[in-house]
């Protein structure tokens, strides 16, 4: 059984989030933690003396946060009522959003984090959200950032960008095997460099074993030569439509280029495309 968190602030945009974790679970027997965040900051963590504080939490912030869960279970229960193989539990706390996420990561030995991001607007454009950048660069758990026009089909492609330069573990790689074997997808290793170059020793061995590790399932590897790796990206995933972006959050070099860069505009797929963010236990 997958144990699977779905952190909520019950906008739109995590409801997208839920819909898509239900239905690429749907075969999946899963247990789901709705959990819900009141954020805590260090002006509220010394505001109020101990006794007060408590009363103050449970009347202002928790007791709506409940009722707001049993809201949104009945909605989930309502529009999916075929899925019976899905046991919910709802989680509520008041605490900073990363390290609440973490704990309840280590207590409910968590598989995979499901949460939905927006990006912001204006001058603070962004791949994604704060929350969604603060737990895949901070909580060691696979994370699927599923954007806001994200919507669940068949998955026919994950594209595995990689610069070589990682030796990749099983247990780094066991959800991307996983998911390949429920949905029936095929693999795209995508090696991208500034120029043609042969592979070093190390690299080659690292290309290897994702050879062996995904021998199978349909695997092929590409190489494209493109100054930047962003840009390659793009015209990859448009190119074939591809439905899922895998990433090693260890692999810097394309990781922060991918996710962290501020050039929104000349990305169009990171709204619609969800990235499976991979870490080492």
């Amino acid at each position: 059984m997958k144990t699977i968190l779905l952190p909520t602030d019950f906008s739109e945009n995590s409801w997208n989030a839920i819909v898509y974790a239900l239905d690429f679970f749907k075969q999946s027997t899963c247990t789901f933690y709705l959990l819900h965040v009141n954020s805590l900051n260090y002006l509220d963590a010394n505001d109020l003396p101990y006794d007060d504080s408590k009363d103050f939490v449970e009347n202002t912030f928790t007791k709506p946060s409940k009722k707001k869960l049993r809201t949104l279970l009945k909605r989930i229960l309502t529009e999916f009522p075929d899925h019976k193989n899905h046991h919910f539990f709802t989680l509520t706390d008041y605490n900073f959003f990363v390290e609440s996420v973490r704990n309840h990561v280590d207590e409910k030995k968590i598989d995979m984090i499901v949460m939905g991001t927006k990006g912001a607007t204006g001058l603070q454009k962004v791949i994604i959200g704060t929350n969604a950048a603060d737990v895949i660069k901070k909580v060691k758990c696979t994370t699927l950032v599923v954007p806001e026009h994200a919507t669940f089909s068949d998955l026919d492609e994950i594209v595995f960008p990689t610069d070589y330069y990682l030796t990749y573990g099983v247990d780094l790689l066991k959800p991307v095997y996983t998911i390949l074997q429920n949905h029936k997808a095929s693999l795209q290793v995508l090696h991208i460099t500034n120029q043609p170059e042969a592979l070093n020793m190390s690299q080659q061995d690292n290309k290897d074993l994702l050879m062996d590790y995904f021998s199978n399932f349909e695997t092929k590897f590409h190489n494209l030569t493109h100054r930047k790796v962003e840009d390659a990206i793009e015209f990859f995933v448009k190119s074939r439509d591809i439905k899922m972006v895998a990433m090693v959050a260890k692999n810097l070099n394309y990781f922060q280029r991918v996710l962290f860069h501020s050039k929104v505009e000349e990305i169009t797929y990171h709204t619609r495309v969800p990235f499976l963010v991979l870490h080492d236990k």
